[in-house]
């Protein structure tokens, strides 16, 4: 494998790393009709709190069942707090609303999107994209499964076959980030609702300096801390990290963690994401590990949702294969899962796409783990779906048409204006 000359090496370990730590519980959880159930029979137990982030709530059974959880645990005394993205949720927020009305339940939006003028601000392509739910700080939910049935596709209608998603149910001190992050993004957007009431209240408080800290506190998400290898080996089973994307100063540990874990694989990399347009430290560490024999696949969409974005996966058929890399397209249905598995020795769950967005800009969160159990439970699950996929061709994309060369270029301007937009910074 190439080594990264020695400036970028130094830059991108300074990123904020995952933090470990053992004594967790973890179960795999295939789409809404495993989730929602474990989730809602969570929040009908809970006693004290429950706390819910996510990119879309939509108005279906799900939704409405979602919502009837919530509203019984609040009339019972337990402190709900309910934060939806402003644009991934924004049809359904009427009704949301509506639903949560009269009930104790508070909702916070995260970059409403309700005045024409917001779309000017740049900040607004920065999106909540995290499905978080966490239960009396002793069960979370993490993954990618927004609260919106199976079935149903927000531009395509109903489907037949239900989409391929993933989540994880977690006990143990790994929940404990999971639920300061849960209560830092839900803080920030109710104080983008009610930021003026809040000031008054610091300036009329008896002891505003406590009362900002306490407010610092609860803005705060959580960090790591970079353990050396022995001590995250002696870490007792099952080892997990609860990892964050945000745009303050972990704007890259989801990414850095993939790249970690693809440099160290000796056998296999098994990667599943719908939206697939890495930048180039991650797209290298694949082609290096397929060309030290290590057998990589990628399981994309077959079934587009937006054709945009499977002419940015596609756009880099031809390097990928030409490098080994093997790529599978998944046609039952849609795909959306987030999911890797690495040598069945490392396996991630959660919201985060290998794409700009997500790697770049949107809030997102990941569940990292380094057990042989789960990661041979998520490795069965690529197992499956690639086994009714369609593996692509080389002959079909291993050519440098001009057409393709085109294509990739059109695609490559388009995220770099993006992103510029945007305000990311740094290379990709």
């Amino acid at each position: 494998m190439a080594a990264p000359d020695s400036d970028h090496l130094f830059s991108w370990h300074a990123q904020v790393l995952p933090e470990y730590s053992g004594g967790n519980e973890l179960r795999l959880l295939r789409g809404g009709d495993e989730l929602f159930p474990a989730q809602i029979e969570a929040i009908a137990a809970a006693r004290h709190e429950v706390w819910i982030a996510t990119y879309i709530f939509h108005h279906d059974k799900a939704g409405a069942e979602t919502v009837a959880a919530l509203r019984a645990a609040s009339a019972r005394g337990v402190r709900v707090r309910v934060v939806v993205d402003g644009f991934g949720s924004k049809a359904s927020l009427p009704w949301l609303r509506e639903a949560l009305a009269g009930s104790g339940v508070a909702l916070a939006v995260f970059r409403p999107i309700d005045r024409w003028w917001r779309w000017l601000h740049p900040g607004q392509l920065r999106r909540l994209h995290q499905k978080l739910c966490v239960v009396d700080g002793e069960r979370a939910f993490v993954g990618g499964i927004n609260i919106i049935d199976d079935r149903m596709d927000l531009n395509h209608g109903q489907t037949e076959q239900p989409r391929l998603d993933y989540a994880v149910v977690l006990r143990g001190p790994a929940v404990q980030p999971v639920a300061q992050a849960a209560r830092a993004v839900w803080t920030r957007a109710w104080l983008g609702r009610d930021f003026g009431e809040e000031l008054q209240a610091l300036v009329r408080s008896p002891e505003p300096l406590r009362r900002l800290r306490r407010l610092a506190r609860r803005l705060r998400m959580p960090r790591g801390r970079r353990r050396v290898e022995a001590e995250v080996q002696a870490l007792e089973p099952v080892c997990a990290a609860f990892v964050l994307r945000d745009n303050l100063r972990q704007r890259r540990t989801i990414e850095r963690a993939y790249i970690d874990a693809i440099r160290a694989a000796r056998e296999r990399v098994d990667l599943i994401s719908p939206y697939f347009y890495p930048g180039q430290a991650f797209r290298r560490a694949l082609r290096d590990a397929a060309r030290r024999g290590v057998q990589v696949r990628l399981l994309l969409q077959g079934k587009l949702d937006y054709r945009i974005a499977g002419l940015a996966a596609q756009a880099l058929y031809a390097e990928l294969l030409g490098h080994g890399v093997q790529i599978y397209e998944y046609t039952p249905a849609f795909l959306h899962a987030k999911v890797a598995v690495v040598d069945e020795r490392w396996a991630t769950v959660g919201s985060s796409n290998i794409d700009p967005l997500s790697l770049l800009l949107n809030l997102e969160a990941n569940v990292m783990v380094r057990d042989a159990g789960f990661a041979r439970a998520v490795a069965a699950e690529f197992e499956g779906a690639a086994a009714v996929s369609r593996r692509v061709d080389l002959r079909q994309w291993g050519g440098s048409s001009l057409r393709g060369v085109l294509v990739r270029a059109l695609v490559a301007w388009g995220a770099y204006v993006y992103l510029r937009v945007a305000g990311a910074t740094g290379r990709y």
